[in-house]
């Protein structure tokens, strides 16, 4: 399922009403980015998931959930993010979040997010950083130099 894609932010996206989650999936690269405003609770999750069970395309690698302008998330959209990460792997993926702010940064920081999820500290940084180190694999030297 393919969402539109949305044309950059503006003040528009301050002007969301309480509980609105506005949801807009575009594809960088290898990397599917789903950019969220607004307001993720149980009225509005059921947006994330959609645009998070959508069949991956070719190519993809990385979904990365842009947080930047979420200005709040409860219980239901934690949950709905925790659970998408194994989802998102069974696809052969990798599920990552950036830019979290204010409340939904405490949030995160108050239940350990960060020790389930990749967090980066916002889409550019996302968008640039290589492959996490895997755990299971001792470092090798990469060759260059």
């Amino acid at each position: 399922m393919q969402l539109p894609a949305g044309e950059g932010r503006g003040p528009a996206d301050d002007a969301l009403e309480p509980g609105v989650l506005k949801v807009a999936a575009r594809r960088e690269g290898s990397v599917l980015i789903v950019a969220l405003a607004g307001e993720l609770d149980h009225t509005s999750a059921d947006g994330l998931r959609t645009a998070l069970a959508a069949p991956p395309e070719g190519g993809l690698t990385r979904i990365v959930v842009d947080l930047t302008d979420l200005r709040f998330c409860d219980s239901t959209g934690l949950n709905t993010l925790l659970r998408a990460r194994p989802e998102a792997e069974r696809a052969g993926l990798r599920l990552e979040l950036a830019g979290p702010r204010g409340v939904v940064a405490r949030l995160f920081e108050i239940t350990g997010v960060n020790s389930v999820l990749r967090i980066h500290p916002g889409l550019d940084a996302a968008l640039g950083a290589g492959e996490p180190p895997d755990p299971q694999t001792p470092d090798r030297p990469s060759g260059h130099g």
